[in-house]
């Protein structure tokens, strides 16, 4: 269950988080406005007090043809660009559009020119000092840790919002997760999608519920198969060889006879592996028999000698180069129907020479006369010139590898086709 509910935890994570990264997004651009808008206010308030001034200033001059002195003090007329302080002149001639400089010391200054009615005559200067009439400057601390606690009970109530929001949203999610989080074949939890509201995650729910049922039902039929084969089928295969066994050894048998009864053997033999295999990899369960240290030599004679009837008129020699102490931690019957898969792959397609099967380090190898095999030959149903079987074998032994974890190699080298399958330590 603890993985079955990290992604719950991260989904609601990322709901609060969503909701806490909004509304610092929001709060962060409210605030710069907010700025803005008090800074715009300040900055009008003294260009309409400038504006005022200049307009009479330019009324003045135009009756009296020199400047006054401005009405209110924290203003003052400069007749050149050279003279106003602050070296505020230098600023201008390098920008000559700028109407406001900050100055040393705090001060902080509005600019206006002044032009003269006369052709000529140099431009003034309405200069306004307003360091001591800023309102915005000195209580900028204030605003701005207002704004912050502000923000932060903004993001505070929206973590809130966000985790009541998230536990409503991802409540369903997380029953559903429960309810199927440990559902396996043999435990399935039937009906469960009735305590599911009517949206979303209900019509999610129904449907699981169908799955489900379904997958209980082919199970069910999986298992039936199972026993019913395991026992309608290795019963009279096991009748047929039987039979052929006595039957070759009767002594009145033609060659043709014989022949035919060797090919029934043979038939047969493929057929119980086949079938051996095939309800291996049908069990659920990898195996009900424990994986032990079990001998690989006896095991692997055992193997050879069943499978020698394949080898019957052919020019072959086997060579066996297996140490005695070699065992390998694997269910005996697994390790079985891969040897008894592998060897009769190898017998069955060797026509003359020498078979040696040895080990390299936890290596069992399998060498025969041959030409590899190609990727295509591990489709089910592929069959190669010399295969008496049903195109199934390496295709179920790749299969069962897998599931218990076992490396199969098969490649051609040197004119041989080479099976390497590395055996688990104990």
């Amino acid at each position: 269950m603890t993985t079955s509910r990290l992604p719950r935890r991260r989904l609601r994570n990322r709901l609060m988080l969503a909701f806490a990264g909004f509304t610092v997004l929001v709060a962060t651009v409210f605030a710069l406005y907010l700025l803005l808008f008090v800074y715009a206010v300040e900055d009008q308030l003294f260009e309409t007090m400038l504006d005022r001034e200049v307009a009479a200033q330019q009324a003045y001059h135009r009756e009296h043809g020199h400047w006054t002195t401005p009405r209110d003090g924290f203003m003052s007329v400069v007749a050149t660009t050279s003279a106003l302080p602050d070296r505020i002149g230098d600023v201008l001639r390098a920008e000559p559009r700028r109407r406001e400089v900050a100055g040393a010391d705090g001060r902080h200054y509005h600019l206006r020119p002044l032009r003269a009615p006369a052709a000529g005559e140099p431009p003034a200067w309405l200069v306004a000092e307003v360091s001591t009439l800023l309102v915005v400057r000195p209580m900028r601390a204030q605003i701005l840790q207002v704004l912050a606690w502000s923000g932060v009970a903004m993001v505070v109530l929206a973590l809130l919002l966000g985790g009541w929001l998230a536990r409503r949203t991802t409540a369903p999610l997380s029953r559903l997760a429960d309810a199927v989080g440990d559902a396996t074949p043999d435990r399935l939890p039937p009906g469960f999608a009735a305590g599911f509201p009517d949206d979303e995650v209900g019509v999610v729910a129904r449907r699981l519920d169908d799955l489900i049922a379904r997958v209980r039902d082919f199970v069910e039929r999986e298992r039936e198969f199972t026993r019913d084969a395991s026992h309608e089928l290795r019963t009279p295969l096991t009748v047929i060889r039987t039979a052929t066994e006595r039957l070759g050894m009767e002594t009145g048998l033609s060659d043709a006879a014989r022949r035919h009864v060797d090919h029934i053997a043979q038939s047969s033999l493929h057929l119980e592996q086949t079938v051996a295999l095939l309800l291996s990899l049908a069990r659920e369960q990898t195996s009900t028999e424990a994986a032990l240290s079990v001998p690989v030599l006896p095991l692997l004679e055992r193997v050879i000698v069943e499978q020698s009837p394949l080898l019957e008129h052919k020019p072959v020699e086997v060579q066996v180069e297996v140490p005695a102490d070699v065992v390998a931690t694997l269910p005996a019957t697994v390790l079985n129907i891969l040897l008894s898969n592998l060897v009769g792959n190898a017998f069955a397609h060797t026509r003359g020479g020498r078979i040696v099967i040895d080990m390299e380090g936890r290596t069992l190898r399998i060498a025969n006369p041959g030409h590899g095999v190609r990727e295509e030959d591990f489709a089910p149903f592929a069959k190669g010139a010399d295969s008496n079987g049903f195109g199934l074998g390496l295709s179920i032994v790749r299969r069962l590898c897998e599931r218990h974890g076992i490396a199969l190699q098969i490649d051609g080298v040197s004119g041989q086709t080479v099976a390497r399958l590395t055996l688990p330590a104990t």
